[in-house]
């Protein structure tokens, strides 16, 4: 059997080492953090938590904590929903009412794009170091083409994955990193493509006290309205302009 060569060996070497370097734990402790705080939630309970039921019950004591603390109560709702979003937990929707219940429909729209931009971006990250490197590390041609294509148009591609809601938010923050979107290009995208969506459902929030009076519960169904799905769509298409624009321009050659 033929020995191999300098060069050969040297690149074995190399892959060897980076492949040991992909499977270090301290590299894949934040995601077993983020795991865990998954698990957790489900554990103690927590979607009991993320319900109507809660927000009458104890929207008072919530009105009451906001007043009281008008600097750090933001905060504290911030961080809640940046690690909500960073453990892929559910109870967004209730949760983005509650910020529009609390802090009016500006104020919470920024909060809630804010907060869930953070944890989106959090999550962006551990993937990309984790399940992403290990996957571009593994990935054939085809993949690779695929990233590329994917890379060209990556801001327009998120906005459209972020404006209409025809998949998961967890699913969105996670694609990205498997297919190596650029960090700025993945925030930029999260933050400005979430603002409609957002605002829609703190706007519904700010006027919830009188639906929970009633008895009743607040619609989740807001985004599939005929104008709030109409304006989505309009922005998606909008946002797919410059591909548009990139594809007839390579007809045209």
């Amino acid at each position: 059997m033929k020995a191999p060569s300098g060069a050969s060996a040297r690149a074995m070497t190399a892959s060897m080492r980076g492949s040991g370097r992909l499977f270090q734990p301290r590299r894949w402790l934040p995601l077993g953090v983020l795991l865990a705080g998954f698990t957790l939630f489900f554990i103690v309970g927590g979607q009991r938590y993320a319900s109507f039921e809660m927000l009458r019950s104890y929207r008072g004591l919530l009105m009451q904590l906001v007043a009281a603390h008008a600097w750090l109560a933001p905060l504290v709702y911030m961080l809640a929903y940046a690690a909500m979003a960073a453990c892929s937990l559910p109870g967004g929707a209730v949760a983005t009412l509650l910020g529009g219940f609390l802090f009016g429909p500006v104020l919470g729209t920024l909060y809630v794009v804010l907060g869930a931009t953070l944890g989106a971006t959090l999550l962006f990250l551990v993937a990309r170091t984790t399940i992403g490197a290990v996957l571009s590390a593994r990935a054939g041609p085809v993949l690779h083409k695929m990233e590329a294509g994917f890379r060209e148009n990556a801001l327009s591609y998120l906005l459209v994955l972020r404006l209409i809601p025809l998949f998961p938010f967890w699913l969105v923050n996670l694609v990205p990193a498997l297919l190596n979107v650029p960090l700025g290009t993945y925030v930029l995208a999260t933050f400005f493509g979430i603002i409609p969506a957002t605002f829609a459902f703190a706007l519904a929030g700010s006027s919830v006290a009188g639906v929970l009076d009633s008895g009743q519960q607040p619609a989740l169904d807001i985004l599939f309205r005929g104008e709030v799905l109409a304006a989505l769509i309009g922005l998606a298409l909008l946002s797919l302009a410059p591909v548009a624009y990139k594809a007839w321009k390579a007809r045209g050659r």
